[in-house]
């Protein structure tokens, strides 16, 4: 399984947590014309971490960087999930078979041929995208993010 494949790559955004921070961030996005395929945000008390998939990971860095932002770039696995009661589940308990840690998931806001879209951040990624390929599991590439 190669990383350029199957990996994706996510920026995690730091962000004040303070009414108007996720507001300025997706106007920046949105000036910049950056598509977003993938957002979670989670927040504690004093900061938020605002997670994207993007069509253009460069541009995103870029518009990020001249903003000021403190973001990071890790890699993620997007699977392909039957948009049914347990399809997330059962990839879970792929990754859970094979001793594979699940660090947080999330979803898109694409879908893909009536499947949802999950995005998996895992203890190793390569292991897991090799381990549900061979399991029949749909994985997303990114020239596929990119035309969604």
């Amino acid at each position: 399984m190669s990383r350029e494949g199957h990996v994706l790559q996510q920026i995690s955004i730091f962000l004040d947590n303070k009414p108007g921070s996720l507001a300025v961030l997706a106007r920046r996005l949105a000036d910049h014309g950056i598509n977003l395929r993938a957002l979670s945000l989670a927040e504690t008390r004093d900061f938020g971490t605002a997670r994207l998939i993007v069509a253009d990971t460069e541009a995103c860095s870029r518009a990020l960087e001249d903003g000021g932002y403190h973001y990071i770039i890790s890699d993620v696995i997007g699977v392909a999930v039957e948009d049914r009661p347990g399809g997330m589940a059962e990839v879970l308990e792929i990754l859970a078979g094979e001793h594979i840690n699940v660090e947080y998931v999330y979803a898109t806001v694409i879908s893909a041929e009536g499947n949802a879209i999950i995005i998996i951040r895992v203890d190793d990624v390569l292991r897991a995208a090799t381990i549900l390929a061979s399991k029949g599991v749909r994985l997303m590439n990114v020239e596929e993010i990119k035309k969604m």
